[in-house]
């Protein structure tokens, strides 16, 4: 079933009374709830070829940090702002630099620099700030219009909308101290996702160090009034569990104001793969919990992973619709998932809107450790990734690689999805990049139908005994490029050795394509149609002349829009591309600067449609760094 076709024109588009202010972005996934969803429609199938360059925007960090670049990823994804706010496109770039831009030209309006800490080897990423009204404030006064941003120095700030400068009245000069007494510098604790903003409180979550340590900074939750930046509540998503930390919520969160609901998408206690020291399905880690927005109280929640030892967080924000079936129409929630799932939820109960199964769990060989005995599965929709890899199933270009990772496949420990790691190199596929990652995925209006793109590349990995006094291995998110990665869990007997599993010429073992996009039909549970996502012509050790399609690793996500188009970067070969929404065929594409790991966005401005994409690379997959910024626009 392929989904209905969303192209209008504009003479439709303004009969149907959509104005600028409906086709803007006012908010990171494009509305609350995280549809990556776009009304405007100027920019449709049948023109979208003729889509160029509007203008390039420099934030001007390579220049300002230099060196220092080599450990960012450029994620942000800009909003645009009302009129009555000034009605400019706003971003962050990795150090936490909001800059203010003319949305038709690109020239700078404004530039807040809050002048972070920059201790500690987390990487610097900042994915947007939030917008919002304080009504406690006069109209016309300063802060009326507010931004709110989370800093990697772990501050809270409030700053004007229309001029950058900071809110005097919200916390300290207009910052709030995120940190209690714990003494956690930057590389502990971080933020990098845009606070959420709702019912007069700003909430914040937290990027946490993973796998390093067995007992990890709290995944704390923060609400905070938008006036004054007085804390008014915190949730502890592992709260009892004193040897054990984290589950924090790094991904965007989303809100039901009407219903007073927060959706918090938890991710993995710590240590991320050893869990002999957190005995129990570890509380509200890897789940979908939904928190009375007012007050923090637990309504409901969703674990999707029980005792998680793959590091399989909740990776994206929760995408909030409305679930058409048998004439009913529910209030709903899909989750997309590392393990490649996507759950379905009633987003008032939590209950499962398709059956959810039990899938056995195979058995752990390390000492005192008790998987779940299971793990839920919907019945539907499908895995996004088969994750089937067995020797006779390996993939090579010729007989010779396609033979060593079938020795390499034969002496793993395999045992399907959700195998722990053990002394023995285990396999990991999906492995802790996905399935799906922080992208998450766009949903095609009503239609029911969500685009998600995801990652196809097997991974393994192994626990290694670590000798008593052993100094600790290199902390990384995670592999790099072509290398393994070793971290020493400190508070537990082992390292965690982890890399893609490859043949000696560096290629996956597995099929590809090694990254897709996915149309996934809510409404029926199927699958649409699906599509190789990325060329791999920049990947090898020589650059070749044209598009090899077989799909790459990708971070970052898509949008979808009223001209039914989906429009994504996210692939590591420089490339932002347009995707017919009805059949996965790619009508546009053009090569950026640098790797866009971020998610594009889209507004009307003056009656033109722009589409923006922040093209700042990812230099730990080699793939070097900007600080680009690009506006495409059909020619006036």
């Amino acid at each position: 079933m392929s989904p209905p076709r969303l192209a209008l024109s504009l003479a439709a588009l303004l009969a149907a009374g959509t104005t600028a202010a409906d086709s803007g972005w006012l908010y990171y996934g494009g509305d609350q709830g995280g549809k990556h969803y776009s009304t405007a429609a100027v920019i449709d199938r049948d023109n979208v070829a003729g889509l160029d360059v509007a203008w390039v925007h420099r934030s001007g960090d390579v220049e300002r940090y230099g060196e220092a670049m080599q450990n960012t990823s450029a994620q942000a994804t800009p909003i645009l702002l009302p009129p009555s706010a000034g009605e400019s496109l706003v971003y962050c770039t990795p150090f936490n630099r909001v800059i203010a831009l003319d949305p038709g030209t690109g020239e700078q309006r404004w530039e807040f620099d809050p002048g972070i800490d920059r201790r500690g080897d987390r990487t610097f990423r900042c994915r947007g700030v939030s917008y919002a009204v304080e009504p406690r404030v006069a109209t016309g006064a300063h802060c009326h219009h507010r931004l709110y941003l989370a800093t990697h120095d772990r501050k809270l700030w409030a700053i004007d909308a229309r001029d950058g400068k900071a809110c005097d009245g919200f916390g300290r000069a207009g910052a709030v101290e995120l940190y209690g007494e714990e003494g956690y510098v930057p590389g502990d604790v971080s933020s990098s996702s845009a606070p959420t903003v709702a019912g007069g409180v700003v909430v914040v979550g937290s990027g946490v160090i993973d796998f390093a340590r067995a007992t990890a900074p709290r995944g704390t939750v923060s609400a905070f009034d938008t006036l004054t930046g007085k804390r008014v509540w915190q949730f502890d998503p592992l709260l009892g569990h004193a040897s054990s930390g984290a589950a924090n919520v790094w991904a965007p969160m989303s809100v039901d104001e009407d219903n007073g609901l927060l959706f918090l998408p938890t991710s993995a206690p710590s240590p991320d793969y050893y869990g002999v020291d957190r005995p129990g399905d570890d509380l509200y880690a890897n789940s979908i919990v939904a928190l009375d927005l007012a007050t923090g109280a637990v309504r409901w929640h969703f674990q999707h992973v029980r005792h998680d030892l793959w590091d399989y967080d909740t990776p994206a924000q929760p995408i909030l619709f409305q679930w058409e079936k048998n004439g009913a129409s529910i209030p709903a929630l899909a989750q997309v998932t590392k393990q490649s799932f996507v759950f379905v939820l009633n987003r008032l109960t939590g209950e499962s809107l398709w059956e959810i199964t039990e899938h056995p769990a195979p058995p752990s060989d390390i000492p005192g450790e008790r998987p779940a005995l299971t793990q839920p599965k919907p019945i539907a929709p499908p895995p996004l990734v088969d994750s089937f890899l067995i020797p006779s199933n390996a993939w090579g270009l010729t007989p010779w690689d396609r033979g060593h990772c079938a020795q390499q496949l034969a002496a793993l420990n395999n045992l399907g999805l959700f195998t722990p790691l053990s002394e023995q190199l285990s396999l990991m596929y999906p492995g802790s990049l996905g399935g799906a990652n922080w992208g998450g995925g766009a949903l095609l209006a009503e239609s029911g139908v969500l685009l998600v793109n995801i990652n196809n590349a097997a991974f393994s990995g192994k626990l290694v005994p670590t000798p008593a006094g052993a100094a600790s291995a290199a902390k990384t998110d995670h592999p790099e490029s072509g290398k393994r990665m070793q971290v020493t869990m400190q508070g537990t007997p082992y390292t965690v050795d982890i890399g893609a599993l490859t043949s000696p010429l560096g290629i996956p073992c597995n099929a590809p394509p090694w990254g897709k996009l996915i149309a996934v039909n809510l409404y029926t549970g199927s699958i649409d149609w699906q599509t190789a996502l990325g060329s791999v012509h920049e990947m090898g050790p020589i650059t070749a002349p044209f598009h090899i399609d077989w799909g790459t690793p990708n971070l970052g996500g898509g949008i979808a829009t009223a001209g039914g188009l989906f429009f994504i970067g996210a692939t590591m070969d420089r490339q932002i591309r347009a995707f017919d929404v009805n059949n996965g065929e790619t009508l546009w594409k053009f090569t950026l600067a640098n790797d866009a790991t971020a998610t594009p966005m889209t507004y009307l401005y003056r009656g033109r449609q722009y589409v923006v994409i922040n093209a700042g690379g990812h230099y730990m997959f080699q793939r070097g760094y900007g600080d680009y910024l690009y506006a495409f626009a059909l020619p006036e």
